[in-house]
């Protein structure tokens, strides 16, 4: 029997970038479908976050991603430009972000057709991977989305056309974060239970396997 999770995810998080390699090796090995549903960064979706937090929190997930990414072997560099307009020395959150709307709203279109995980990794390569600069420039996002299967230009043309409708998803996803029972992401979500952080997934698997999960 196929089992489900649902992953929460963020396409400014560096830790939700570092989890899809044992996502993916999850739903490569194992009878496992995983559900992506994008969220709005902490940035966006709790205003002025990092104004409350403790001023050490920002430099130590750039030191801690980093050495993640190393020890894992996973290409990483933090995008160029930032998904969120951010001024990083006043922690001031910009009230227009273009980047994390598009990116999020795509999420969620590929999230109502069934092949959110698949076009997220497509597209998270480009912004964390480090082998492109100005990746909201040219033509970086729409030939990683081809690789995926999907037409950026006519996404961006339907979520234009009603942004609402994906807003409205988006706002599910976060209502179901939160009552997952945490807050940050990413989180993945198995039978009501969560599991925060990349560095969780070996649990998440334990869980799994004691409720039946079986190898492909």
């Amino acid at each position: 029997m196929t089992l489900t999770v649902d992953l929460f995810y963020s396409f400014r998080s560096p830790y939700s970038y570092l989890a899809l390699p044992k996502t993916l090796g999850l739903v490569k090995d194992y009878d496992l479908d995983v559900n992506l549903r994008p969220v709005y960064p902490l940035a966006v979706r709790v205003p002025g976050f990092f104004k409350k937090a403790n001023p050490q929190f920002a430099r130590y997930v750039v030191r801690d991603s980093t050495r993640v990414a190393e020890y894992q072997n996973i290409p990483f560099r933090f995008p160029r430009p930032d998904p969120i307009v951010q001024d990083m020395t006043t922690l001031e959150v910009a009230a227009e972000q273009p980047y994390i709307h598009r990116l999020t709203r795509l999420g969620a279109m590929a999230q109502l057709e069934g092949r959110s995980l698949a076009f997220t990794l497509a597209i998270a390569r480009v912004l964390w991977d480090g082998s492109v600069a100005g990746w909201n420039e040219g033509d970086h996002l729409a030939r990683a989305a081809e690789t995926a299967g999907f037409d950026l230009a006519a996404m961006d043309a339907a979520i234009s056309a009603d942004a609402d409708r994906y807003e409205r998803v988006i706002a599910e996803n976060e209502k179901d974060h939160a009552a997952s029972g945490h807050w940050g992401v990413p989180t993945f979500v198995f039978e009501n239970e969560p599991f925060f952080g990349q560095d969780r997934i070996d649990l998440l698997l334990w869980r799994m396997q004691g409720k039946g999960l079986t190898k492909r």
